[in-house]
Parts: structure tokens; sequence; C-alpha cells
């Protein structure tokens, strides 16, 4: 057998599918190129090693239902909680079937976010050589930022700050512009995702906005010291907005080739691969965009209130971060252990609901919650089953009786019913998950003076839809 293989000056297809190799659009070509090589003297067992680069990668499987377990930070008391569980839960067990994920956890403030087998809001997975542009969404590096002021009055803070922020869709209009630095600026010209028209214009305009759904700016007063603060909660605007969508493009295109059983929500980038390591550094300049963005609104604040400030710290809880080799997908959730970045301070946020106080925190890098803590309260059912289940008070009488003696404003001046606190799971209950699972240590309490939201206003893409038809 051996003699008849080298003395042949003929490759069949059926010595190529013997081989491992597969038909597509390789498969010409590597019966082309091998008969080819025959043909100038070269030996069948030269040809069969040159041919190994035309192969396709190996397809990779899913995992079993249930055969990689998670954690679980999250008890349920009364149905509506038993049901978000469920779901939580069933979500879980689709995500973790995919290839590249080696672990995953749930916080006390998971909820479901999108079809079945998307990471929940809550949610940590631990990926191996991938990252997953569907598991930091279209919202890279959303944040909060604190701001502690020396001697200020809560509400010239609150009033200041109205003056200076921005929501809703859409930028700033022009002579209203905070301005970029261009030392980002240029870092961004030389990436190769982030050199893009829409997105280097969408950096500049965006630049000093919060955008709209459960993005705030929230004033409130230090228990530990009396002064007053400031947070703001929004990520990474436009530019982020359009860098996920060409991520997923490409992790789109990855899958097809790698993985084509996988969810489409679940695609990856190989972290290697030339594409990978330019996404990897496009993330990583989203965030400083991202922490300019919070800074821009502070500094504004600081200015615009005639106040001095004494202490500055952030945190972001949408992002994709890398350690002892795996990459770490925190869906709402806030990274707990040490030097998870060169700015980390120890300290965290997590805040509530505009009513409840924003909890300083220090992580405490828990090995069933891979590192993380929560980054908020989450949800027990959608916006819509809570405004469904909120007929008969009408937004007003809401407010008035769930934000009693705050100062609470919508910058499009319509209230927003499915971000007041009934909107929430229980502030006391997630706050008890935290101290249970010992998830983080809390240091301080920001109880509430006011807030800013951007309230019921149509999401920006309606606007422009109707802006077409016209």
């Amino acid at each position: 057998m051996m003699t008849i293989e080298t003395e042949t000056t003929e490759l069949t297809s059926a010595m190529l599918t013997a081989w491992g190799h597969v038909e597509g659009k390789a498969f010409g070509a590597a019966l082309r190129d091998g008969q080819a090589a025959l043909e100038d003297g070269a030996s069948l067992d030269a040809v069969r090693q040159m041919l190994e680069s035309y192969k396709p990668d190996p397809v990779l499987p899913l995992a079993a239902s249930g055969a990689k377990p998670f954690h679980v930070n999250l008890d349920a008391e009364g149905e509506d909680e038993e049901a978000n569980l469920k779901a939580v839960k069933h979500h879980m067990t689709e995500l973790m079937r995919t290839p590249t994920i080696e672990a995953g956890a749930i916080m006390p403030d998971a909820c479901p976010a999108g079809p079945l087998g998307t990471i929940p809001v809550g949610g940590v997975v631990a990926a191996r050589g991938a990252i997953h542009p569907g598991m930091h969404s279209a919202d890279i590096c959303c944040s909060v930022m604190m701001t502690e002021f020396e001697d200020a009055d809560p509400k010239a803070v609150l009033d200041a700050a109205h003056s200076v922020t921005h929501f809703g869709g859409g930028g700033r209009a022009n002579g209203k512009r905070f301005t970029m630095s261009m030392d980002l600026y240029d870092q961004f010209r030389e990436n190769r995702f982030l050199n893009n028209p829409k997105i280097l214009r969408s950096a500049q305009e965006h630049l000093g906005t919060q955008g709209d759904g459960n993005h705030f700016l929230f004033v409130g007063v230090s228990r530990n010291t009396g002064k007053t603060a400031m947070v703001t909660h929004h990520g990474s605007r436009g530019p982020g907005a359009l860098l996920y969508k060409i991520g997923m493009n490409i992790a789109e295109k990855y899958r097809r080739k790698l993985s084509p059983k996988t969810l489409k929500q679940n695609a990856w980038i190989p972290s290697e691969s030339e594409e990978g390591k330019a996404y990897w550094e496009a993330l990583q300049l989203i965030r400083k965009w991202t922490k300019a963005n919070h800074n821009a609104l502070h500094q504004a604040t600081v200015e615009a209130s005639g106040a001095s400030h004494s202490d500055r710290l952030w945190n972001e809880h949408n992002f994709v971060f890398e350690r002892d080799g795996l990459f770490y997908h925190g869906k709402g959730a806030t990274p707990a252990w040490d030097g998870y970045a060169a700015d980390a301070t120890g300290l965290t946020l997590i805040p509530l609901n505009m009513a409840e106080p924003v909890l300083v925190v220090r992580g405490k890098d828990a090995g069933h919650a891979l590192g993380f803590s929560p980054h908020g309260a989450g949800r027990n059912y959608s916006r819509s089953e809570h405004k469904r289940r909120s007929l008969g008070k009408t937004p007003d009488e809401m407010l008035k009786e769930e934000t009693e003696g705050l100062d609470i404003r919508f910058f499009e001046e319509k209230i927003d019913v499915s971000e007041l606190p009934s909107g929430y799971k229980k502030a006391d209950a997630v706050v008890a998950q935290i101290k249970k699972y010992d998830l983080a240590e809390i240091e301080d309490y920001i109880d509430p003076f006011g807030c800013i939201m951007a309230g019921d206003i149509e999401p920006f893409w309606k606007k422009q839809k109707k802006g077409t038809r016209r």
C-alpha cells in the first residue's frame, strides 16, 4: 500500500478525505496545489505535510447541558424571585455549554437579559483564549464614579451637576461639547477598529453625556465623613456601541468556522489572533474614554459648584478582565480583587436604587463568585411588567410615595416609573446576600439626597427611524 501511494502521480478527492480534509473552499485549492506539487516531483508524504495548513480548524462542540456547573450566590423569597432565579439558572446552564467557558457564577442582583443562553445581568464567566463581545454587550465598560466634596451643600452640587450633565440619545450640540484629549484621540486612530469615522466622531460628540435607561447622576452624603458625594453611572456611549457591533461581526466569522453550534450571542474572538489582540487593545482604549467621560462631568460639576473635592474613585461593572490566563467577562458584575486594573484603589461602588444608599465596598475576591461582587440591585421582572403592575397609580403618585423627601429629577421632565425603587429588587435583601455570601465588605454608605435620570423618553433608534420616514 505504501509503495502504491509513494509512486502515484495523481491526487484524488478520496485521498484528501482520507487525510482529514473536508469539503469547502480550501478543499479544491488543496487538490489543485497538491497535484501541482506532485507534478513538480514532490513525494506524496511531502505533499501531505504541505496540505496540513489547508485543513479547517477543528469544530468545537458544545458541552453537554449541566456538564459545567456554576456558582449561585443568590437567594429567592416569594414567587417573583423564584421565577427570576429559575430563569437565570436556565440561561446560565445554556451559556455554560459554550466551548471556551471554564467557570461561571451569578450575583445576588442577577436577572435575565436576552434570548435563552445570553449571559444574565449579574453573571460572570471565565473563558480561555477567547473574548466574547456579547458578554460585555453594547454598553461596554458601564461604570460608576464617585467624587467626595469638601464643605459642599448637596443641593448646590445637584444643581451644578444638572447644569452641566447631558441625558438622552445622541451627543452634545456644537458649542456645548467637551474636549477629548488629543493623545487619546490619536490612540483611537492607531487602533484598527477605533480608527473609524463614526467612532471618532461619536467619541467627540458623546463626551460628557450619560445616555438613558438606568444611567443616573446621584448626590448623597457619606455616613463616615458627613461630606457630600456625587456618583455617576453610564458606559461608553456611542464609541462603545459601535465597537461592539464590529466585535460581534468578527466573532460571528469565527463562530461559523470554529463552533457553528454555539449561540450567536456567545460567539468569540480568539484572544491570540491578530484581530483578538487589536480588539483587546480597543477595549482598553474604550475604558480610558469612559473614565474620561465620567471625569469630565465630575470636574465640570466641581467647577460649576465652586467647591473643592477631596477624593474620587471609579470602577466598571460591564467589562472583560484578564487574570491567570483566563478572560473574565462580568455582565453587570464588579471586580472584587486587588489590582484588577492599574488604577484600582481597592474600593468599589454598588448603587442600589434612587431612594437607597450607594455602597462603598472592599471586595473579598471570593472563589465562589469568581472574584466578583454585585453591581447593583437588579430586577425580578421586566420594565414593561413593572409598568403593567403599576396601572392605577399616576407616575407623580408613585414618585411621591417611593421617594418622599428626596430631590428626584428627570432630565426630559417625564417620570420613568420603571426606574423608581419598586422596579428593582429589595435593596436590603441584596445587601443581606452580599454579607451572607461574603462578596464584599461594606465600608461606607452614601445616603441619598437626590438624583437625575433621563426619564421616560423614546429610544434614540425609534426617533431615527421616524426621521427616515419623513
